[in-house]
Formats: C-alpha cells, sequence, structure tokens
C-alpha cells in the first residue's frame, strides 16, 4: 500500500488501513513524516509563522508529542485497560498514532479568513475519531469505547505533562 493509499484510508476513518500500518514495521519513517508535515501544516493554519527555527521547534516537539502520548497509550491500553486478544508493542502504536494525526494536514485551512473559524473544531473531531480508530486497531480492541476512554484519559494526562509535568520540554 502506498503513502497516498494510506493516508487517504486513515483520512476516511477505514480500519483495514490502521491494520496495514500496524503491520507494516518499515513505516516509522512515513509516520513520522506525516506527525511532521501535519504539525507544519497545523502551524501554518494557525498563524504560527515564527520563522523555519520556529517550525522546526514545532515539528520536534510534535514528534517528542506523539512519542510520549503513544507510550501511555501503551501503559494504559496494554498494562491497565486491556482485553483478553490484545496485543501491541509501542511500535505498532508510534505508527499507527502517527498516522492518525494526518486530519491535521488540513488544519492549513486555518488561515482561510471564513474557514478559519470552522476548521479547528472539524480537525479536533476528526483527529478524535481518526486516533480512536487507530488505537482500537493497534491494541486489538474489539470496543471502540475501550478506545475511546483510553484515547480521553492518555491525551488529558499527555496534555498536564505538557503543561505542568515537564513544561520546559515545551517552551524552548
Amino acid at each position: 500500500m502506498t503513502v497516498a493509499e494510506r493516508l487517504t484510508g486513515v483520512l476516511t476513518l477505514r480500519a483495514s488501513v490502521f491494520e496495514d500500518i500496524e503491520a507494516d514495521k518499515h513505516a516509522n519513517a512515513q509516520a513520522f513524516a506525516v506527525v511532521v508535515l501535519a504539525s507544519l501544516a497545523a502551524g501554518l493554519g494557525g498563524g504560527q509563522y515564527g520563522g523555519i527555527g520556529r517550525m522546526v521547534l514545532e515539528a520536534i516537539g510534535a514528534v517528542v508529542g506523539l512519542i510520549t502520548w503513544a507510550a501511555l497509550t501503551y501503559v494504559l491500553g496494554v498494562r491497565l485497560l486491556p482485553e483478553p486478544q490484545t496485543r501491541s508493542d509501542l511500535g505498532e502504536l508510534l505508527r499507527v498514532m502517527g498516522y492518525a494525526t494526518a486530519p491535521n494536514l488540513f488544519a492549513v485551512f486555518g488561515a482561510v479568513p471564513i474557514a478559519g473559524r470552522v476548521v479547528p473544531y472539524v480537525i479536533s473531531f476528526w483527529l478524535l475519531a481518526s486516533f480512536t480508530i487507530a488505537v482500537r486497531q493497534a491494541l486489538d480492541y474489539r470496543s471502540t469505547v475501550r478506545a475511546f476512554v483510553v484515547v480521553i484519559v492518555g491525551w488529558l494526562f499527555w496534555v498536564w505533562l505538557r503543561d505542568f509535568g515537564i513544561p520546559w520540554i515545551w517552551r524552548l
């Protein structure tokens, strides 16, 4: 499956595409490229230009954030809230969660005057759906509700870490 086919599948929330990404141990670089491009699109769409140096720091922050969130998701989903058939590793979570950031590629449209007001809300719900499916497939869950809970709890904990636990990383 090509990167374009994977992106299309992720953007259309096709579970089989997340399964393909999960199984492809060679898709790590692709997933990280999606994270970097999505973070750049979000920065441009949010009017956070700040020059090349700032954009590079934002991209690094997005990758560090993804790794942190994937590790939290691993602990929550595999260790604390597994289903009987749950089998996963951090690499699988990094791949699917990296690709799950693809809806942020459309965040660049946040810079469009009228659309810019609604774009962040649409993308937020799209990301929530994308991450929920990614986690459900990577953790081999049968329950979408359980995957949703793992995503929300992991995200809330990640936000807490970002804002209160290790703020020096994000303020470089």
